[in-house]
């Protein structure tokens, strides 16, 4: 792990798949509730999520 990463909170994987994020991003993010999209990745090395914000104008995915 990455002495970068900042704990915010731990929450459950609902049965229809959705996680909700702490409030906490909506202080410490540019984020907008039900505007902004992130792309996710995984690291398999040590089955970690990732979420970033999406920084493509039509809200696509960034193929990097």
């Amino acid at each position: 792990m990455t002495n970068s990463y900042i704990y915010l909170d731990t929450y459950l994987l609902q049965q229809d798949m959705r996680v909700r994020l702490p409030k906490a991003i909506l202080s410490n993010m540019n984020v907008e509730k039900g505007k902004t999209k992130f792309d996710i990745y995984l690291d398999a090395s040590d089955g970690s999520l990732i979420l970033r914000i999406c920084k493509d104008e039509d809200g696509g995915t960034n193929n990097e």
